[in-house]
């Protein structure tokens, strides 16, 4: 009996003990199947961490090709700044040579320099065939009344364009472009009928001008712009190699420069502190490069002048008084030498409103716009031959 009581003892232990063991096993598994969960929920978190990493990277390495591109058209245009710079500097190193060390006797100074002068004139003349100067103002038609007192309008003069192009005022920046002179007559005073382009910069004065489908105009800082009337886009900019500037025109005190064309291509009337009292300069202008080939410094004075244009390489001084009067053309310098200005004919304009604050020369139609106190006017020339004077 004993014996059966030790049996049932020692089989209720092993029980207990194979019981326990039940229980611990499951408790392990238990917590490995929590350290399974805990790895799975961590390895999905850095998973996706992982791949917002991923994006965050090639969205940055695609910002970096943008910057190194941007950066890299930077550095282009700098370059080409850096150059223009060089070659503006060579100008003024040309312009503006270091004085001499040694003395040297005045009359074969003067000497020297007016056998530059010649060697210049006889370089350009081989470049022009062009000899015709105005004789006399045939007609005057008034086209119509639109802006302010002060402006500019034109037609492409380097082109078979009938555009007309408005630049209303002396400190904007919109354009309007009329496709033939019947648009513009025919538009009301609000310009519906242009097409408007509004340039990067405001201009300065009213000494712009339309050559060859672009725009050529001078903002502040005395940097001159070459704007695509096309594609509406700044081609092209240069500052006027020049220092000491004054007003080109005494009765225009906007227009500081002004830019011109002929038969030859383009020109720019400008005066500085240089001469006293303050006279017109006249420069050949590059439309391609904005670079100044040759420059000339005239008899004109600047006082009571109120606008001028150029014909056949010669200079037309427009003067009248500070009461609007007459205008009349009283100072002519022809680079080739072929006119002087004690030669030159006196031409009287017709007695208009006030005074012109731009007129610009059609080598094609032989035709001057001018703006005079707000209405556009055209005047239609009378040319012979310079030898004729």
């Amino acid at each position: 009996m004993r014996a059966l009581v030790l049996l049932l003892t020692a089989a209720c232990l092993a029980g207990a003990q194979h019981q326990a063991l039940i229980d611990y096993l499951e408790r392990r598994l238990l917590a490995i199947e929590d350290r399974i969960t805990l790895w799975h929920e961590q390895t999905t978190r850095y998973a996706a961490e992982l791949r917002e990493l991923k994006q965050q990277m090639v969205a940055q390495l695609d910002s970096l090709d943008k910057e190194k591109e941007s950066l890299r058209l930077s550095l282009d245009g700098v370059g080409g700044r850096v150059d223009r710079v060089e070659r503006e500097m060579d100008y003024m190193e040309t312009q503006n040579g270091a004085p001499p060390c040694v003395d040297v006797d005045d009359k074969l100074v003067e000497q020297q320099v007016t056998q530059v002068k010649e060697r210049n004139k006889a370089r350009y003349a081989q470049l022009s065939d062009c000899s015709e100067m105005i004789s006399s103002i045939k007609a005057m038609k008034i086209v119509k009344k639109l802006g302010g007192p002060k402006g500019m309008w034109t037609k492409d003069v380097g082109g078979a364009s009938g555009k007309v192009y408005v630049l209303n005022g002396t400190d904007q920046a919109t354009v309007y472009e009329f496709a033939s002179l019947r648009d513009f007559t025919a538009s009301p005073d609000d310009a519906s009928l242009a097409r408007a382009l509004s340039l990067p910069s405001p201009w300065q004065g009213t000494g712009h001008l339309v050559y060859e489908h672009h725009l050529y105009y001078v903002s502040d800082q005395l940097r001159v712009l070459k704007y695509d009337l096309r594609n509406a886009s700044l081609a092209d900019s240069a500052v006027f190699p020049a220092a000491d500037h004054v007003p080109v025109y005494g009765l225009t005190p906007e227009t500081v420069i002004d830019l011109a064309a002929d038969e030859e291509g383009l020109w720019v009337v400008h005066a500085t502190r240089r001469n006293l009292p303050p006279r017109i300069s006249l420069a050949k202008m590059d439309a391609a490069t904005l670079d100044l080939e040759q420059s000339w410094d005239t008899p004109c004075p600047t006082e009571n002048a109120e606008a001028a244009f150029v014909i056949c390489g010669a200079l037309y001084v427009v003067y009248n008084a500070p009461q609007p009067g007459r205008s009349r053309v009283q100072c002519v310098f022809d680079v080739n030498g072929l006119v002087s200005g004690e030669e030159a004919p006196l031409v009287y304009f017709p007695k208009r409103y006030g005074a012109h604050s731009s007129l610009k020369y059609n080598p094609r139609e032989q035709l001057l716009y001018a703006w005079d106190d707000g209405y556009q006017m055209v005047y239609r020339l009378v040319m012979k031959p310079k030898l004729e004077v």
